[in-house]
């Protein structure tokens, strides 16, 4: 009879983020008694979560169940797939596995936490297994906007799982050998169950273009402007976009600067394992662009996703102490806005265009993930029975179902997933059978996971309506008013433009106290109701605004 149960037991998928968003990517793998975990991303905070740093994905799942999971497996170094590892890794002490320019820059990481002895690292090269518990694990070489980006094969009893990690189709990689089709056409052969695939850019019709292709524009560039400083903004993470600005800066005799913390972070850590090839004497430190013309220097920078401390932000706002934008500067943004950000990047573009800056902004960008017929190719080659969708909002994982349809898959065969569904399946079939609990951890300044939802509620409340304290001293025993109340405001009116309303609200309140000495009220918790529903009412009345209203109470 035992015999029977192995024979049906199916593989669980379980993402535990990623799904209806860019970002936070962390998916479990479960069969029988072992889970596997494939990359541990974060997300950056939503406009309206004040104060708020980094948001993490909640990993209760894997915590009730920690004696089960067997490690990590990271496609490659981005913040959305790695960014969480030293949060969860002071709770899961597992060890990850991943390529060397992956490991690197995780190292670099958990270097920042004074964790590096405590997590244990596999550098694993393409074509090499790794068995864990049930499974069994092959890392395949794909090319993305970074070096050493893996599609992983996740070989279980119940069958083959090809997971694309984020990834494109370059025949002419700027950087190591194009994507191995031809492993992935092998495994298809064997039968694949199921094909988890990257729906970043499932919207776009055609083929994604080659990474070389900007190193053609940045040539053309750096031709037109011969006689100007060239500043170009592109994320730290894009170790072949700063490769092709080398080349360029080298071609045309120019030094370069790097700038950004990010950016010398992963600079460093390329250039120590031999991603990057940089000439000697080409690379300057910003101290020395003062010995140079301007027409001899390259910046390259943070900020093009216009965040406010990122370098190219506080050059633009003058706010950097090093560099100051001159008005024949040339500054090229070599990215794309990501969803949400168009605003903060115009914002910068406008700066820049403000202090005389002459701004490129289009054509100088190719993206690092599959159009749609990249993932028609995928497809293909994989033939997978089922369709899973990943890495993107509900629009991008419908734009892949269509695309899906189109090859000739069966709705049925397709699975739109929430973060947190439990999808079982096998040869005989695959269903949604359930729920785990997930969501966001947000992290803020030292703290992981203190500040929750009231208190972002808090912080918006305080934001919109402000916050008025009211401070009263009673006399202990009696409860008579010996002094106040005395009302202060912030960030609600301007008290000196205002001080006919605050005058009528603190006589409002005299009238609550006196009601409450002549009913002997002496019971705090009721006097401090008594005060913000009085208050409250007055205030709305008078102005339409709910500001936060704290009593504080003091006995004599």
């Amino acid at each position: 009879m035992k015999q029977k149960t192995i024979e049906h037991t199916k593989l669980k998928i379980i993402p535990l983020g990623g799904l209806e968003q860019i970002g936070m990517n962390i998916t479990a793998f479960e069969y029988e008694d072992s889970i596997i975990v494939v990359d541990c991303g974060l997300s950056f905070p939503e406009d309206d979560m004040l104060g708020i740093d980094l948001v993490i994905p909640d990993i209760t799942y894997l915590r009730d169940h920690v004696d089960k999971v067997k490690g990590f497996f990271i496609t490659h170094g981005h913040e959305d797939h790695i960014g969480a590892i030293p949060y969860v890794l002071r709770e899961l002490n597992v060890p990850i596995y991943a390529t060397k320019l992956t490991i690197g820059i995780i190292e670099h990481k958990l270097r920042e936490h004074n964790m590096l002895t405590k997590v244990k690292r596999k550098v694993v090269r393409y074509g090499q297994h790794i068995n864990l518990g049930s499974f069994r694990v092959e890392f395949i070489r794909t090319n993305h906007s970074i070096q050493d980006a893996a599609a992983l094969a996740i070989y279980s009893p119940a069958g083959i799982v090809v997971h694309t990690g984020d990834f494109k189709v370059d025949y002419t990689p700027v950087f190591g050998d194009a994507i191995d089709l031809a492993r992935l056409g092998e495994i298809g052969k064997k039968g694949v169950l199921a094909l988890m695939c990257d729906s970043t850019n499932a919207e776009r019709p055609g083929f994604t273009m080659t990474e070389r292709s900007v190193g053609r524009t940045f040539d053309n560039i750096f031709a037109e402007h011969k006689n100007s400083r060239i500043i170009i903004a592109t994320f730290a993470s894009n170790v072949d976009r700063v490769q092709q600005v080398i080349n360029s800066a080298c071609k045309y005799g120019r030094k370069v600067v790097v700038e950004g913390r990010s950016m010398v972070n992963i600079i460093s850590t390329a250039t120590e394992l031999g991603y990057l090839d940089i000439p000697d004497n080409t690379l300057i430190d910003v101290e020395q662009l003062r010995n140079y013309p301007d027409e001899q220097t390259v910046l390259i920078t943070t900020g093009s996703q216009g965040e406010s401390m990122a370098a190219l932000s506080r050059m633009a706002s003058g706010m950097h102490k090093k560099i100051a934008i001159k008005p024949k500067d040339t500054i090229i943004f070599s990215s794309n806005p990501i969803p949400g950000n168009e605003k903060a990047v115009s914002n910068v573009i406008n700066e820049l265009f403000q202090k005389g800056a002459d701004v490129i902004f289009q054509d100088a960008h190719v993206s690092g993930h599959a159009c749609q017929e990249d993932i028609k190719l995928i497809y293909s080659l994989v033939r997978p029975k089922y369709a899973i969708p990943v890495h993107g909002e509900y629009r991008h994982l419908m734009a892949q179902k269509k695309v899906a349809q189109e090859l000739g898959y069966d709705n049925e065969n397709i699975f739109i997933l929430s973060s947190g569904d439990v999808l079982e399946l096998d040869e005989e079939g695959a269903a949604v059978t359930g729920r785990v609990h997930v969501g966001n951890v947000m992290v803020d300044g030292l703290g992981v996971g203190d500040v929750g939802n009231i208190v972002l509620r808090d912080r918006q409340h305080l934001a919109e309506e402000g916050i008025i304290i009211v401070v009263l001293t009673l006399e202990s025993g009696s409860g008579q008013v010996l002094a106040g109340p005395d009302i202060v405001s912030r960030g609600f009116v301007y008290v000196r433009g205002a001080e006919s309303l605050m005058d009528e609200a603190r006589q409002v309140l005299v009238g609550t106290m006196h009601q409450m000495m002549d009913k002997h009220v002496t019971d705090w918790s009721r006097i401090k109701t008594e005060i913000k529903d009085s208050l409250g009412e007055f205030v709305w009345k008078e102005t339409k605004r709910r500001p936060m209203i704290i009593p504080i109470i003091m006995e004599v």
